[in-house]
This record gives structure tokens, sequence and C-alpha cells, in this order.
């Protein structure tokens, strides 16, 4: 009986205001409460609220066999509590239905694996500390920020305890194989990995709305033929997509709440087919072969890699600035500069600063708040520079602590 796993990715980052070289030292409000408001406000209109109700209407309508998960980014988490408390309050009542599954990942949407372990497993348990707070349960499996995985990543999940983890079902990986199994990593036999179907997944997450595509327009009654064709070729269908697909990337008109509201039942129509959250697929399913990925993958863009974070100089030279930063911070023990510090470390800041101008260009700007990766850049290295400030002031009124040894000068400045 083949089931489908739908997830869906929350996250808002604290995006940085328009911070000049001047704003150094005299301005220490680094982030742009204003915009960060507004833009949550339009995508709770757009988004969080009607896509929350429709789903929690689907629940019930289906008397919980329609079943979703959610992982929500602690940064998001904080401004739900803070700007929208209806939003935080919505999600609420789905988690509420017990047929919502929450995913574990790392508070800040952060890089953090790949430069600081033990920075990474604070924030993850951070992120539980968050979640448990608020919905009163404790997140099972685990997705790294922007799917980003490897072996090393998974030995790393299993080792905390999670009974399963998310990842990208990348080709060059699979080779010939389906992504519509449960999988392992190398060497880890019993620890789950459930892939993403990144095709069935952006027909609605990125062509819905294409009215050059040649499948536009895209029905309820074709999505559902495809997936009930994978019956006898797979066990789950893993539909993973960022939430904001709804309202906001595919907006309302073009027919996307629709699609939706009539998804399960056309699916359900099929009596071998049925909706499972992660933890239910790894409870219902055995691990069928090995996915050995040696290399870093993620589920951005069409290389799948980590091109869109760090392919380029500035993207290199603004992640070495933030965690070379990392002891010094953890020792100043200053609860304002270190929450300072984490959110410089959303992946978004870095991703702002791409340089990919070939198939995915497009969507790199249609992300981006700056008119350039330059601009990014710049913005985001003064930001740091007056982390560095506060640092070495906070750090001369320490007793026996010397003085931050990089503070800002000729190197640092931009």
């Amino acid at each position: 009986m083949p089931s489908v796993c739908f997830y869906f990715q929350v996250h808002q980052p604290y995006r940085i205001k328009n911070y000049g070289f001047f704003d150094i030292g005299l301005d220490h409000q680094l982030f742009d409460e204003a915009k960060n408001r507004q833009i949550l406000d339009k995508v709770s209109h757009k988004c969080y609220l009607p896509t929350n109700e429709l789903m929690y209407k689907l629940i019930k309508k289906h008397n919980g066999a329609f079943r979703i998960s959610y992982s929500i980014s602690g940064v998001a988490l904080e401004q739900f509590r803070d700007y929208r408390p209806d939003v935080m309050d919505s999600f609420k009542k789905l988690v509420d239905t017990g047929c919502v599954e929450l995913i574990e990942e790392t508070y800040y949407h952060s890089l953090s694996f790949l430069y600081s372990k033990s920075e990474f497993d604070r924030q993850v348990q951070q992120h539980k500390d968050m979640v448990q707070t608020h919905f009163g349960v404790t997140p099972r499996v685990f997705r790294n920020t922007e799917l980003i995985y490897n072996n090393e990543i998974a030995y790393h999940i299993a080792a905390l305890g999670y009974k399963g983890m998310i990842a990208e079902g990348v080709d060059r990986v699979l080779g010939n194989r389906s992504p519509n199994f449960l999988y392992h990593p190398f060497y880890k036999n019993h620890f789950p990995l459930l892939l993403k179907n990144y095709k069935l997944s952006d027909d609605i997450a990125f062509r819905f709305s294409n009215k050059g595509w040649e499948e536009h327009p895209l029905s309820t009654e074709k999505f559902a033929r495809w997936v009930h064709s994978i019956a006898g070729h797979g066990e789950v269908i893993n539909l993973f997509m960022d939430y904001e697909t709804f309202g906001e990337h595919q907006w309302e008109d073009s027919g996307i709440f629709k699609f939706m509201e009539h998804l399960p039942e056309k699916i359900l129509q099929h009596g071998d087919f049925n909706f499972k959250t992660p933890s239910e697929v790894i409870d219902s399913y055995p691990i069928r072969a090995e996915y050995d990925a040696h290399e870093l993958t993620s589920w951005a863009d069409m290389e799948r890699d980590l091109s869109a974070w760090r392919a380029n100089s500035m993207q290199h030279e603004a992640l070495r600035r933030i965690y070379d930063l990392e002891q010094t911070v953890n020792d100043l023990n200053d609860a304002s500069i270190l929450d300072d510090w984490r959110k410089l470390q959303t992946s978004d800041h870095f991703y702002y600063m791409s340089t990919k101008f070939w198939s995915d260009g497009d969507v790199h700007k249609y992300f981006s708040p700056y008119d350039s990766p330059y601009k990014a850049y710049i913005n985001y290295m003064n930001a740091c520079s007056d982390l560095e400030y506060r640092i070495e002031k906070t750090q001369q009124q320490m007793p026996n602590v010397s003085a931050l040894s990089f503070a800002i000068n000729s190197n640092s400045e931009v």
C-alpha cells in the first residue's frame, strides 16, 4: 500500500537592514524589524493562515486519513510568537489534531554542521526546546537546513538519537533507482532516510503556474494519476516543498488552493494509497537499499549541491568571518551578542550573495532583497564589523580578558 508523505518547510529569516559603513560602532540594531514584520504579515495573509485553515479542513474532512508534516525554523517561530501569534495558534491547532508531525532542524536555519558540530548541536537542542515549549511535542525525525546531506551528517544525526532523516533524492547518488523507497546511509543499515521525489514535488512547487510547461494546467486528476502510476514501483512518495508554495510562490489566482483542496480525495480514491507522516513511514516500511552520499547535496537549484551558498569568494569570506567568532562569542556569555551572531548564520544571508546566473539565476533574484550579490555581501560584512566592535567593547569591560585581536581595521572594513 503506497503512502504519500507531505513535508513542508516553514522559514522566515531575520533580514539585515540597510547597514552602511558609517553605522559601524554607532547602530547596534542589525536587523530590519519593520521589514521583517511587514514580510511576515504579507506571507501570513497570503499563505500561512489560509493554508493552515485548508489543511485543518482536509484533516477533518478525511477523518484523519490526510496527514502532513512541517519543519518550522526557530527564527520563524520567534517571529510568529512576537509578531503574529495568530499564526502560531493556527499551527498549534494543526498539531493538536494528532495528524501533523513536527520535524527537527537547526534553530537558525544555518550551515553550522559544515563549520562547527558543537554549534550545530546547540542549535538543534535550542530548536527542540522551542518546539516542546510551544507545541508540547518532541521531534523524532530530522531535516538539515536546505536538506543539506551526506553520509557524515547522517551518522551524526543517528548518534543524536533521531529515528530517521529527510534528504533530497539526488539522481547522481541514486543512479537508476527510485526515490520511492526507504534507504539507509553507507554503513548505517538501521537508520532510515526519506528521499524527496523532486520531480513530483517540483511539479507543484515550481511548475504549477508556468504556462510554458507542457503539462500546464496541472489538475488534481492528472497529478493523482502520476502518483497512482507508482503503485507496484514504490512504497512512499515523498512530496517535500516550501510551505510558501501556497499563496506566495504560487499565487491564489493560479488555482493552487483549489488544487490542494481536492488532491487528498483524488489520491485516496485509489484504495491502495494513504497518507503518512515521516515517522509513520519509518514505522511502516522496511529499508530497501543503501544511499551512499559522499559529497554534500541539497535540494537547491539544478545542481542540488551547495553552490547556492558557498560557490564564490564573497560567500566563503563571509562564512569564514562569522564562524571564526565562535569561541570568542561563547566566552563572552552575552545573550544579545550570541543571538545576533547566530542570526547572522542563517543560510539566507549567503544565498543572497550567490552569483549564479544560469538556469537558477532568476530564482536567486526572486528571493533576494538586494539589487546585487555584491550589495548583499557589503551589507553583511558591515553588520559583522559592528558585531566585532561590540565584542571588543564587551571584552574591554571584562576583567583579565584581552581585547579582541581582530578589532575593526582596514582588513575588515567594507
